[in-house]
């Protein structure tokens, strides 16, 4: 894979980044599970409104640093065989809005984008350097352990995502925990979300995250 440059500047010149990972395979999962289902546009997350909130953060963080700062927002995504012309529409508007995608065929149970994540996360932790790192994920098992590991050396790690499915987030003292939901204007509608701990009074239905069929695969 090669990383993409940041807008405006050599690798020689480079300054620190504020660099956004968003793993669209498990936040996709994570949104199903919540949904019951394959979202409607009401409830797809706004990736304008996301790159917004980074800019904001990007300024903040260059303002307490007096030092400048530059965004980098990227999404990483598989692609089953034959699905491109599904997926281009979506890999179009993001590039369009200013993210660059990482596209990799999902070929086997094996082929998802992890380990690609954490090279690119890897590369720009040296060249330029990172200021900031934003990670969209619940994949603790994938993450949990070079997060601390980069929020240990003082940078501030942040991770975005579900509440119901980052508890390794949610409980952590070195990281910070964003829920997508908590972010303006990501959803044009509230997610239908159940607490256990607001449950109705009379009760309601917790749909299943995965099929039962799925134990036969």
């Amino acid at each position: 894979m090669t990383a993409p440059e940041a807008a405006g500047q050599d690798s020689a010149g480079q300054n620190k980044e504020m660099l956004l990972v968003w793993d669209a395979p498990n936040m996709d999962m994570g949104l199903g599970g919540i949904l019951g289902g394959r979202p409607t546009a009401a409830h797809r997350p706004r990736f304008d409104a996301l790159g917004r909130w980074l800019l904001g953060r990007t300024a903040d963080l260059s303002e307490q640093s007096g030092e400048p700062i530059e965004p980098e927002a990227t999404v990483f995504t598989n692609v089953v065989p034959g699905g491109g012309d599904v997926v281009k529409p979506w890999v179009d508007a993001l590039r369009n809005v200013g993210y660059a995608v990482f596209a990799k065929p999902k070929i086997t149970d094996d082929s998802d984008v992890d380990q690609d994540m954490l090279d690119h996360i890897e590369l720009r932790r040296h060249t330029p350097g990172l200021a900031g790192l934003v990670v969209g994920s619940a994949d603790g098992q994938a993450f949990a352990e070079p997060l601390l590991e980069i929020a240990r050396e003082g940078v501030p790690v942040t991770v975005v995502g579900f509440r119901e499915h980052a508890a390794w987030a949610v409980s952590s003292v070195e990281l910070e925990f964003v829920d997508l939901e908590d972010i303006p204007g990501v959803f044009r509608e509230p997610l239908p979300r159940i607490s256990l701990d607001a449950l109705p009074d009379d009760g309601a239905w917790l749909t299943p995250f995965r099929p039962l069929q799925a134990l036969l695969k």
